[in-house]
């Protein structure tokens, strides 16, 4: 069984579980783990057989694995490498295949041998699937076992491909894929009905077979399935929990992934703690929708009886602690996100003045401003501020083939009506119209579902999202003229994991800020998978504003942070929370909606923006119809 750390602190923990800053630092001390690893058993005359995993999640591990090779002379030559898994009815050379991505990602850059890379075969076919898989447990076991086995974690806890119900003594097997697994895997292959529907997989049996296993997980969005993961029960409905009874397995984790675990989000309930003013306030909202109470209505015996003894202890009695913190959460909330002019602000979220303001909105991809901070952007244009919305990325690769298809059939039925058989005798050349479009529809054809699209298909779709992204700024009340779409090259010349910061992004973003020099940014992506769109994108954000220097404008502008694609904020994260009407919310909605190449059905109910005002309710504030969150950046 794991051997969990011991100390109070992660007594809620059954297996060993590291947290570090970055994904970068976490990825860097697994990758010099290994290194030694395959150095120690090159000298002793052995090999390293490795169990490797896809996704996002290894793609810094397998980065820093190259930088070793090829800068400190690390050599792959003893090491026999098994992948978890594999698409079934994708060829090798397929933009998707997990096979091309470890070409990719690591293969292609290393001297590994050919004869010793391993990979489930997604092309047998249905009737050979089982004997292949027997072959792939036999060619595991004929290399003495795997010494190393590296995870991901999905959303649904599973490893490899091991979904909800999977067996603990489960071998390599064919597996359907469950609905949250393809959802998640849709961006990829450019809509979920494209998401292969069965996959091989190892077999939860097959990795807990291995001598050591590292799980690495990155980001917000793991971070509930980490904890369950780490502190909950064993249970089929999360494969990775099965890791507890493993001899040498172990988490690594960035701090975003590290926020659900008991000694992280409750630090009171297992050991002593400094209370600053965030961690009282955690603490007594949590203390408060726990017991399903309005925070004025707290009684001393409920502190004492949560492991807050000390916290009343500083503040008196319950009743002073309960006001402090009400006022604290009563003033975050404002119907002026640019600040009300002429107001008292001392204890508003933002400054009245100046006024107005140069509010910068930037938005990694188009639809995150909109689906975040819809109603709060509407908000600023209606009170007078200087609202700029700068596009990060063009958004092509969340737009279907179907879409493109669909405008070069408009344009080539458009231009036959405007030729002297067209109707209504009009006349004109479109020519250049015509061999476009058609070149449009070729491309798709020659492409196929899952080819990669060249130069011309994906400026296309660019300009698909870009008229969108109008249409739904438009919808707020914004002109047009005030989007900026910058285009940075890394989403220009990548494809969902795959991304790669360049200076030249960094370039684009600080001459951005340079020339608006805002009051004020609103920005997404601070908790995100590091190598995610929004993650990539506030790299290029924050290394930005640190190149801007001591320029005398930063000490007048505010950063507001908002969620984004990750779980909305707690309250006590919340620094700013705008309330926004029925009217107001139905507007932002009908916004979303203009993004028709590219919506999420979930995302065009309003739920979790409900969710978040249903929390200030329930904690005795005002009741609202939806909030709009913000935590400020300090």
């Amino acid at each position: 069984m794991s051997t969990a750390a011991t100390t109070t602190t992660e007594q809620f923990e059954k297996v060993p579980t590291l947290i570090f800053p970055t994904a970068t630092t976490a990825a860097a001390a697994l990758a010099r783990e290994v290194a030694d690893l395959i150095t120690a058993r090159q000298a002793a005359g052995q090999t390293t057989v490795l169990g490797l995993a896809t996704g996002s999640t290894p793609v810094p591990f397998y980065r820093e694995l190259i930088r070793l090779h090829q800068q400190e002379g690390l050599s792959f030559a003893n090491v026999i490498t098994f992948n978890l898994d594999e698409y079934h009815g994708l060829g090798r050379d397929h933009r998707e295949s997990y096979f091309r991505f470890m070409r990719e990602q690591l293969f292609d850059h290393v001297d590994l041998r050919p004869e010793n890379i391993h990979l489930p075969d997604g092309t047998v076919p249905l009737d050979k699937v089982f004997a292949h898989c027997q072959d792939y447990e036999a060619a595991i076991d004929a290399a003495g076992g795997i010494d190393l086995q590296i995870l991901g974690i999905g959303r649904t806890g599973h490893i490899g491909f091991n979904e909800p119900g999977s067996t603990r003594d489960s071998r390599t097997r064919l597996i359907a894929l469950d609905r949250i697994t393809r959802q998640d895997a849709a961006a990829d292959f450019l809509g979920e009905g494209n998401v292969p529907r069965f996959a091989i997989t190892m077999g939860v049996g097959t990795i807990l077979r291995a001598r050591k296993v590292a799980l690495m997980a990155w980001g917000e969005n793991k971070a509930e399935i980490v904890r369950e993961a780490v502190e909950g029960a064993e249970t089929e409905a999360v494969s990775a929990s099965f890791l507890q009874s493993h001899p040498d397995a172990r988490f690594l984790v960035d701090a975003p992934a590290s926020k659900a675990l008991t000694r992280v989000k409750l630090p009171w309930l297992v050991s002593h703690v400094d209370w600053d003013e965030t961690g009282t306030r955690r603490a007594v909202t949590w203390l408060a929708l726990r017991h399903h109470k309005p925070v004025l209505k707290l009684l001393d015996e409920e502190y004492n009886e949560n492991g807050m003894a000390e916290l009343l202890t500083r503040h008196g009695r319950a009743y002073d602690l309960n006001i402090q913190i009400f006022n604290r959460l009563q003033h975050t909330i404002s119907g002026w996100p640019g600040g009300k002019p002429g107001a008292d602000d001392r204890t508003r979220p933002e400054r009245a003045e100046p006024h107005p303001k140069r509010s910068l909105i930037l938005a990694p991809e188009p639809q995150d401003d909109v689906l975040s901070m819809g109603a709060t952007l509407q908000r600023l244009v209606e009170h007078g501020h200087n609202v700029h919305v700068a596009y990060m990325t063009s958004g092509d690769l969340r737009v279907g083939d179907a879409e493109a298809s669909k405008f070069a059939k408009v344009l080539l039925e458009t231009s036959e009506q405007f030729t002297p058989a067209g109707l209504g005798g009009q006349q004109g050349d479109w020519t250049h119209q015509v061999a476009y479009a058609r070149d449009i529809l070729a491309q798709l054809e020659a492409k196929g579902p899952f080819g990669d699209p060249g130069d011309a298909l994906r400026r296309l779709k660019g300009l698909i999202r870009r008229g969108e992204a109008r249409d739904a700024l438009q919808a707020l009340g914004l002109p047009p003229e005030h989007a900026q779409f910058l285009d940075l090259p890394f989403y220009a010349k990548g494809r969902y994991r795959q991304f790669r910061l360049e200076e030249a992004d960094v370039t684009a973003l600080r001459t951005v800020l340079e020339t608006e020099k805002p009051h004020q940014i609103f920005i997404t992506g601070h908790l995100a998978d590091p190598n995610s769109v929004q993650g990539v994108a506030w790299r290029a954000f924050t290394t930005a504003w640190d190149q801007c220097g001591t320029a005398a404008w930063k000490d007048n502008c505010r950063i507001w942070l908002h969620r984004g694609h990750q779980k909305e904020l707690e309250p006590h994260e919340i620094d700013m929370a705008v309330p926004i009407s029925p009217d107001q919310l139905a507007q932002k909605l009908a916004a979303i909606q203009k993004f028709q190449s590219h919506t999420n059905p979930d995302q065009l109910t309003g739920d979790r923006n409900r969710q978040s005002a249903h929390t200030y309710d329930a904690l005795g504030l005002a009741e609202y119809e939806a909030i709009e969150a913000f935590e400020r950046w300090k």
